[in-house]
């Protein structure tokens, strides 16, 4: 997996404070995730809490993630020496600490509950963070 350094991978943003909601969600792994692992946790997360809870917009939900990894891929065709490659996708270096998303307007039963839905879905643990 290569990627394109052409800017500075590390933000001037925190991403381990809450700063929209009242609940999080954090990771407590090393992990590289790609773009359509977090759009399917994201996802996922929609359906859980329009199955836990009745009104659906009384759930505010914040997506703290910037992808700050750009990967590339040549054909399994082409010789060596030929450049780097076209763009494929975006992935994301998550470290213990950083902050998925934010939730406001559940209990936090209910985001206990979410927080272990998402753990059986994904391969990375995550755990519930307060204010």
């Amino acid at each position: 997996m290569k990627t394109h350094n052409k800017y500075n991978l590390k933000f001037r943003h925190s991403n381990h404070l809450l700063k929209f909601g009242r609940l999080g969600i954090k990771s407590n792994t090393f992990s590289i995730s790609k773009e359509n692992q977090i759009a399917f946790l994201e996802r996922y997360l929609l359906q859980s809490t329009a199955k836990i809870k009745a009104k659906k917009n009384a759930v505010k939900i914040w997506n703290r993630v910037y992808f700050n990894l750009v990967l590339t891929k040549l054909s399994s065709e082409s010789r060596m020496g030929k450049g780097k490659g076209s763009i494929h996708g975006k992935a994301l270096f998550l470290k213990p600490g950083d902050l998925l998303f934010e939730f406001d307007g559940i209990t936090i039963q209910q985001a206990n509950l979410l927080c272990s839905l998402i753990n059986k879905k994904s391969s990375l643990t995550f755990s519930l963070v307060t204010k």
